[in-house]
């Protein structure tokens, strides 16, 4: 059995202790961003030249063998060769891949598909995936439109009967809105949570995610979901990069708020070095450290290396993403 299995097994028997807390790497970034995406060769200067696709998936071995990880999320391009060639044969890490990609995040160079109301799409093909893989991230966004709104809720039911009828697992990615109508950013994070239950309140036990992704949005719209629902595992995603206090504030705060999972891609992916990152997530998580003195020992593992950090200590010990601000403990 994967950990993921063994780990959403004893989070349903009410026996959840933050060493069941659920770690996902999300290197999903050719949906979004095309080849800008799998980050630039030298981590200091990411207008330079970037990743080759066999680059890229040696990042996703490496994270795979250092048995931190529960779940790699990956382009069906990516997860079906590495399958093929075992990566996962011998691990606990679950490969799972990108069901659908919504246009909110098509980032193509020179675009702006995502200013407009997030429209569904889905590329993959669950007939040609359910032969190498049985997990898929599903991802909807509403904007308090009508019409997009429903297109959405209409396109995930159709993806649901498929995935039945291939025996196919998925988790729910819901979004913020990407361009929102007569909705208050007072107003949103509890949007978001109604629309979260009022969607899985009409399906049964079969088609129900397995858990979700979603933005935190402060520790009183985390708290009120999963105070409501406790049978509801909740992940949180990673968002932009920011500071690295950033990321490891997002682990303790979501934890403590009732999050039993996390997907960070970017956070992971454009880090000076992703391991070291990566093996300080856990510490933080079961708080033998807290997000600040994990700063610091990765800015000392870092010196050790002799690898330059993007940021001073100072400056990388700053709290930037306004949602984490109200609580620095």
């Amino acid at each position: 059995m994967k950990s993921l299995d063994k780990k959403l097994k004893t989070i349903a028997a009410g026996k959840y202790k933050p060493r069941d807390f659920i770690l996902a790497d999300a290197k999903d970034p050719d949906y979004a961003f095309g080849i800008k995406g799998t980050g630039a060769q030298d981590y200091l200067d990411q207008s330079g030249k970037h990743r080759s696709i066999p680059e890229f998936r040696q990042t996703i071995v490496d994270i795979v063998k250092q048995k931190q990880m529960d779940v790699m999320l990956g382009a069906v391009s990516n997860i079906e060769p590495m399958v093929a060639d075992g990566v996962f044969e011998k691990s606990h890490v679950t490969p799972a891949i990108r069901a659908n990609d919504t246009t909110d995040i098509w980032l193509p160079r020179g675009a702006q598909y995502n200013k407009e109301p997030s429209r569904p799409w889905r590329t993959a093909n669950l007939s040609y995936v359910r032969k190498f893989c049985d997990l898929g991230l599903y991802s909807v966004t509403f904007n308090n439109i009508l019409d997009r709104d429903y297109a959405s809720v209409e396109a995930y039911r159709e993806f649901r009967e498929d995935a039945v009828k291939h025996k196919f697992r998925h988790f729910l990615e819901i979004f913020n809105p990407n361009a929102p109508q007569n909705l208050s950013s007072d107003a949103m994070p509890f949007y978001v949570n109604d629309m979260i239950i009022r969607v899985l309140a009409g399906m049964a036990q079969v088609e129900r995610p397995l858990f979700l992704k979603m933005p935190f949005n402060g520790r009183k719209a985390m708290e009120e979901l999963a105070s409501h629902d406790p049978g509801l595992v909740i992940g949180i995603l990673g968002g932009s990069a920011g500071t690295t206090r950033d990321c490891f504030e997002l682990l303790a705060q979501g934890e403590k708020s009732g999050a039993r999972v996390a997907l960070f891609g970017r956070k992971i992916n454009l880090a000076e070095s992703p391991l070291e990152l990566v093996a300080l997530f856990r510490p933080v998580i079961e708080s033998e450290v807290t997000a600040a003195e994990a700063v610091k020992s990765y800015h000392a593992t870092l010196a050790k290396k002799g690898l330059k950090p993007k940021r001073s200590l100072e400056d990388d010990l700053k709290i930037t993403e306004p949602v984490l601000e109200g609580y620095k403990k």
